[in-house]
């Protein structure tokens, strides 16, 4: 009987952990990230939850001749603003898993 004393222990801090994970990444999914391209002519605003809030594109950058620049831009400032977002989920989540083996994972 004294095993279970330790299973519930532990059942316990799964429950803990799982609670901080679900506070974590709901923290996360309200923050905002910001990239840029084209030394900040070009600015991406996504959220944590991968949803992208606005694009800025300064006047100067626009060149009706040169469209495929412009293009490029935005997909850079939106990649760098996913990218950003790619780190923290993977710093803020990778915590919880730190030390665990879990297979497939």
């Amino acid at each position: 009987m004294r095993g279970m004393g330790n299973m519930q222990g532990m059942m316990k801090q799964m429950q803990k952990m799982q609670k901080e994970m679900a506070k974590a990444q709901a923290d996360l999914e309200v923050q905002e990230f910001t990239g840029t391209a084209g030394g900040g002519m070009v600015t991406v605003r996504v959220t944590g939850k991968r949803v992208v809030q606005d694009v800025t594109i300064k006047e100067e950058v626009v060149d009706p001749e040169d469209i495929e620049m412009l293009q490029d831009l935005v997909l850079a400032a939106t990649n760098d603003a996913l990218k950003q977002v790619e780190d923290m989920t993977a710093k803020t989540m990778g915590r919880f898993t730190q030390g665990i083996n879990l297979p497939g994972m």
